[in-house]
C-alpha cells in the first residue's frame, strides 16, 4: 500500500476524519488549522486544547485567534469551515492534559488523526515546568491515544535541536540515557526549589531545559510507537511563510533570523555573538505545515505500525550563513526600513565574548540609557534599556546555537516531497530547489513590519526619508568622534613639540593599530 502513496489524493485521506490538535494558538497551531480547512475542506472536524487564560474564556481565546490575518483568505472564501473547530478545554501543563472527563470521551470515540504541537520553547524555564510541558504531556497523549478505536496516526513535532550532542543528525530515534518515567516522577514529588539545584547536574551536556525534556519526548513517542501508530516530525527553526499559502511574510514572533533582522532594521540590535561562517538553519512555517500534513498522511495509509522519523531541516536545501544574512538584511532594511528606527541599522558580528560584551556596553547600554533619559525629559515612558537587557539575555540563551554548527539529514522528507503526485504536488508540494533566499527575507521583513509591528507598507516614502535622515546623523555622528578622537591623540602644538610627541607616541602601544585591526579581531 505504501508503494503507491504518491498516487493517493491527500485531501481524500483527511475527508471525514475528526483531528485533534494541541498547541493550536501557537505559531504552528494555527498556521496547520487554516491550512487543513482551507486544502483539506473534507475534514470533519478539528478539535483543539485551548486553556483560559488572561481573563479570557476558551472561546474568547478561539475568537480572537481566528480574527488574525492569517485566516482572512479563508474567511473570504470558506468561512462557514470555522464552525469545524471545536475548543476543548485543556492544559498540556496538568496531568491527563486537564480534560474534563466528558471532553476525554468524545475525543476517544470521534478523533482518529492527533498532531501534538504543544510545547513549551522557553530555553529559560524551570525544569519542573518544562518537563510537565513537553515530557509528561507527550506521555498524556500517548495515554489518551492507546483508548482512541478510531486512531491511525499520531504525529509528535520534536526538534532538530533535540540531539545537539551529534554533529550529525539523522531521521533516527536516537536512545537517551535518562529515563523519561523517572524524569516525570522527579518533577511530580521534588521540590521546585531543590529541583532547580539539581538542573545543571540532570541537564548534563544539554544546554537548556527546553531540548533536554523535548528528547525525553522523543524517547516516550518511541515507547509508545509499539502500540501506536506514531510519526516523529523535528522541525528546525521555523520562521515566516514562503509564498502566499495564504499570505507570504505572515508571522507572529520574533524568534530566528526574520526577528534578528527586525531588530537589526530597527537600530536596536547593533552586536550579535555568533559564529559568521556558520550556515543557519531555517524552515518556512507553510512549508512545515505542508510537511506534517503530508507525512501524516503517508504514515496513516500504511499497514505496517513501525514508527517513521522526519527532519524538517533546511541547511541542505538553500544554505546561508549567519554573516551573509545580516548583511543581506540590512541590505533589505534599507529597501524596506522599518518606521521610526532609531538608528541607522548596523549590526557587528563577533564570536568573542569580551569583545561583545564591551560592545553591549558601549552600543546597547550606554545609548539606552542616554535616550531614556531624554525619554523621562519628555514626559515618555523609557523602555530602551529594559528592551536591551532582552536582547542580551536573548542572545545569551541562544549563543549555543549560534556558535555550534550541525548538519541535519532530512533525506526521508525530501524524497517524500519529490515523490509527491502531481495532484498533491499543487496544494502541498514545495519547490525547494528554486527558493529565491533575497525575496523570502524580503517577504519576512515586510511581514515583520505588518504582522508584528502592526507598520503599513502605505507610508514606505516616510520610512525611507527618516532612514535618510538617520543615515546622515549616523555620518555626522561617526565623523564627530574621529575629529574629536584625533584632537585628543594629536593636540594643538609646534612642530617641534608635535615631533617629540609623534615619536613618544611610537613607544607606546599604537591605539590606531588597534582600531585598524578592530574588524578581524571581531571575526
Amino acid at each position: 500500500m505504501e508503494n503507491n502513496a504518491a498516487n493517493v489524493y491527500i485531501p481524500a485521506f483527511y475527508a471525514g476524519r475528526s483531528i485533534f490538535i494541541t498547541g493550536a494558538t501557537g505559531f504552528l497551531g494555527k498556521a496547520l488549522i487554516e491550512k487543513l480547512l482551507r486544502s483539506c475542506p473534507e475534514v470533519a472536524e478539528i478539535f483543539i486544547l485551548i486553556r483560559p487564560k488572561k481573563g479570557l474564556s476558551v472561546n474568547e481565546r478561539l475568537k480572537k485567534m481566528l480574527n488574525n490575518k492569517l485566516f482572512d483568505k479563508l474567511r473570504n472564501e470558506q468561512l462557514s469551515s470555522f464552525d469545524k473547530i471545536i475548543p476543548v478545554t485543556g492544559d498540556v501543563a496538568a496531568e491527563n492534559l486537564g480534560l474534563l472527563a466528558v471532553d476525554r470521551e468524545i475525543l476517544i470515540d470521534r478523533v482518529s488523526i492527533i498532531f501534538h504541537v504543544a510545547a513549551s520553547v522557553r530555553f529559560d524555564e524551570r525544569l519542573q515546568e518544562a518537563v510537565f510541558n513537553n515530557t509528561r504531556s507527550t506521555r498524556d497523549i500517548c495515554i489518551l491515544a492507546e483508548k482512541m478505536k478510531k486512531l491511525v496516526v499520531l504525529l509528535h513535532i520534536s526538534s532538530t535541536y533535540t540531539q545537539i550532542d551529534k554533529p550529525v543528525v539523522d531521521e533516527i530515534i536516537y536512545p537517551t540515557e535518562f529515563d523519561w518515567k523517572k524524569m516525570i516522577k522527579i518533577a511530580e514529588s521534588i521540590d521546585e526549589h531543590a529541583l532547580e539545584i539539581l538542573t545543571a547536574k540532570i541537564l548534563g551536556t544539554m544546554p537548556n531545559t527546553y531540548t533536554f525534556t523535548k528528547r525525553l519526548a522523543e524517547q516516550v513517542i518511541s515507547d509508545y510507537s509499539r502500540s501506536l501508530p506514531c510519526v516523529l516530525m523535528r522541525p528546525s527553526i521555523v520562521i515566516s511563510t514562503l509564498i502566499d499559502d495564504p499570505i507570504s511574510g505572515w508571522l507572529d514572533n520574533f524568534n530566528g533570523p526574520v526577528g534578528l533582522l527586525i531588530g537589526g532594521g530597527k537600530g536596536i540590535l547593533r552586536v550579535l555573538w555568533c559564529e559568521p561562517n556558520i550556515i543557519s538553519d531555517f524552515m518556512p512555517v507553510d512549508v512545515v505545515i505542508k510537511a506534517l500534513i503530508i507525512v501524516a498522511w503517508k504514515h496513516g495509509i500504511k499497514i505496517e505500525n513501525k514508527i517513521d522519523v522526519y527532519n524538517c531541516s533546511g541547511n541542505s536545501i538553500k544554505p546561508i550563513t549567519l554573516e551573509s544574512m545580516v548583511s543581506l538584511g540590512l541590505g533589505l532594511t534599507k529597501d524596506v526600513p522599518m518606521d521610526n528606527i532609531l538608528w541607522k541599522p548596523g549590526t557587528t558580528i563577533t564570536k568573542n565574548f569580551l569583545i561583545y560584551y564591551v560592545l553591549i556596553l558601549l552600543l546597547h547600554i550606554l545609548p539606552a540609557i542616554f535616550l531614556d533619559g531624554v525619554m523621562k525629559l519628555f514626559g515618555v515612558r523609557p523602555i530602551l534599556l529594559r528592551l536591551q537587557r532582552k536582547v542580551y539575555v536573548s542572545n545569551s540563551a541562544l549563543s549555543y546555537f549560534l556558535l555550534n554548527q550541525w548538519k541535519f539529514i532530512n533525506t526521508k522528507l525530501l524524497n517524500i516531497l519529490d515523490n509527491l503526485s502531481a495532484d498533491n504536488r499543487k496544494e502541498f508540494g514545495f519547490a525547494y530547489q528554486t527558493v529565491d533566499t533575497l525575496q523570502y527575507f524580503k517577504n519576512g521583513i515586510i511581514g515583520g513590519k505588518i504582522y508584528l509591528l502592526n507598520e503599513s507598507m502605505d507610508d514606505i516614502e516616510a520610512a525611507k526619508r527618516h532612514y535618510k535622515r538617520m543615515d546622515w546623523v549616523d555620518t555626522i555622528t561617526k565623523t564627530l568622534f574621529i575629529v574629536t578622537i584625533l584632537w585628543i591623540l594629536y593636540p594643538g602644538q609646534s612642530h617641534d613639540d608635535r615631533t617629540q610627541y609623534l615619536s613618544r607616541r611610537a613607544i607606546h602601544p599604537p591605539i590606531f593599530g588597534f582600531l585598524r585591526n578592530w574588524k578581524n579581531m571581531c571575526l
